[in-house]
C-alpha cells in the first residue's frame, strides 16, 4: 500500500468511526430511555414516528436550534472549548480500538483498526483520561457554585478510578505478554474456553465497576448528580454544547464495552457458529445494555462511599489480583 493509499484509506475509516459512532452514540439515548421505560413499567418515546424511533432525530434538532447560552462571568474560551474535549477525546481513543477483524470488499482487505500501535491499550486508556478535563473545566470556567462541586467530584471520582481500571488490567497484560489489543485478541483465539475472563474473573468485575465511574454512570453519575447539584458542571450549558458531553459520555460506553470485549471475553474471534465480527457485536450490545440495565436497577451511591468503594475495596483487590497472577506465572 502507498502512502497516498494509506492516507485515504485512513480518512475514509475515520469519518466511517465519526459517523458511525455517533449515530449509535445519538441511538443510545432513545435506547436508554426504552430500557428505562420497559423495566420501571413506563412507556418512554413513543409519539414522535412508529414506537417513537424518530425521537432521536427530534433531539438532535433541537440541540442544534437551541439557543447556546454563555454566561456573563463565565472564562469564555474555557466555557466553550470544554465540551469539544470531552466529545474529542472519546473519539481519539476509539482510534487504537480493532472494531472488527480483518475482512475483504472487492478484493481488497480492510482492516477494521484506524491506529495499529502496539501499546493499544495503554493509548485507550490514557486518552479517555484525558477526559476528565472536559467537566473540570466547565465546572470551573462556568462562574457556577453548582458546576464547581461537579468539577471537584471529577477530580475525586475520575482519578481514583482510573486507578483501579489501570491496576485491574494489568493482570490479563501479564498473561498476554503485550499491550496490544490484537494480540489480546489473538491469544484467546482458540475458544470459549480460552477468554481471559476465566482466568481473571476479579479483574473482569474490577474493571466494569471502574467503568461505570470513570463513563459517569449510575450508581456512580456524581459528576451531573440533579438530586444535589443540579446539574453538576454541565449545569450553565445548553444546545449542542451540552449535547456534546453527552455523545462524548455513551461514545465512552460503547470503547468501554469494546476493551472489556477485546480484552476478557474473546474478542472478535469467531464464537461457536458465530462468525468474528457478529460474535463482538453482540458482545458489545450486552455490555452497552447492561450499563442501562444497572442505571435501572440500582440506586445513587454518595461519595463518601464511592471513595470507600474504591480506595478500601477495589484497589486492595487489584493489587492483591496482580501479586497473585504473578506468583502463579513464576511457578
Amino acid at each position: 500500500m502507498t502512502l497516498t493509499e494509506f492516507v485515504i484509506a485512513t480518512i475514509v475509516k475515520i469519518l466511517l468511526v465519526l459517523g458511525i459512532v455517533s449515530a449509535l452514540a445519538g441511538f443510545g439515548t432513545y435506547l436508554e430511555r426504552k430500557v428505562l421505560a420497559f423495566m420501571q413499567r413506563r412507556l418512554g418515546p413513543m409519539h414522535v414516528g412508529p414506537y417513537g424511533l424518530l425521537q432521536v432525530l427530534a433531539d438532535g434538532i433541537k440541540l442544534f436550534t437551541k439557543e447556546d447560552f454563555v454566561p456573563q462571568n463565565s472564562i469564555r474560551p474555557i466555557f466553550m472549548i470544554a465540551p469539544l474535549i470531552g466529545a474529542a477525546s472519546a473519539f481519539i481513543a476509539l482510534a487504537a480500538v480493532p472494531l472488527l477483524p480483518e475482512f475483504k470488499i472487492f478484493g481488497i482487505t480492510v482492516h477494521p483498526i484506524i491506529a495499529d500501535v502496539n501499546v493499544g491499550i495503554l493509548f485507550v486508556l490514557g486518552v479517555m483520561a484525558t477526559g476528565l478535563y472536559a467537566p473540570l473545566l466547565a465546572g470551573m470556567a462556568s462562574s457556577n457554585k453548582w458546576g464547581l462541586l461537579g468539577a471537584a467530584r471529577t477530580v475525586i471520582q475520575l482519578l481514583s478510578y482510573e486507578v483501579v481500571t489501570g491496576l485491574s488490567v494489568m493482570a490479563p497484560l501479564m498473561l498476554v505478554g503485550s499491550l496490544s489489543l490484537i494480540d489480546i485478541n489473538n491469544y484467546q483465539a482458540n475458544g470459549f474456553k480460552e477468554w481471559i475472563i476465566w482466568q481473571q474473573p476479579v479483574a473482569f468485575v474490577l474493571f466494569l465497576i471502574a467503568g461505570f465511574a470513570e463513563t459517569n454512570r449510575t450508581p456512580f453519575d456524581l459528576l451531573e448528580h440533579e438530586a444535589e447539584i443540579v446539574s453538576g458542571f454541565a449545569t450553565e450549558y445548553s444546545g449542542m454544547r451540552w449535547g456534546m458531553f453527552f455523545i462524548g459520555e455513551y461514545t465512552n460506553m460503547i470503547t468501554l464495552a469494546f476493551l472489556a470485549s477485546l480484552v476478557f471475553l474473546g474478542g472478535f474471534n469467531e464464537w461457536g457458529f458465530l462468525p468474528g465480527g457478529l460474535a463482538i457485536i453482540l458482545k458489545v450490545s450486552f455490555l452497552f445494555f447492561f450499563f442501562l440495565w444497572t442505571r435501572a436497577a440500582w440506586p445513587h451511591v454518595r461519595p463518601d462511599q464511592l471513595m470507600w468503594l474504591c480506595w478500601k475495596v477495589l484497589l486492595p483487590l487489584a493489587v492483591v489480583n496482580i501479586v497473585i497472577t504473578g506468583l502463579v506465572l513464576m511457578m
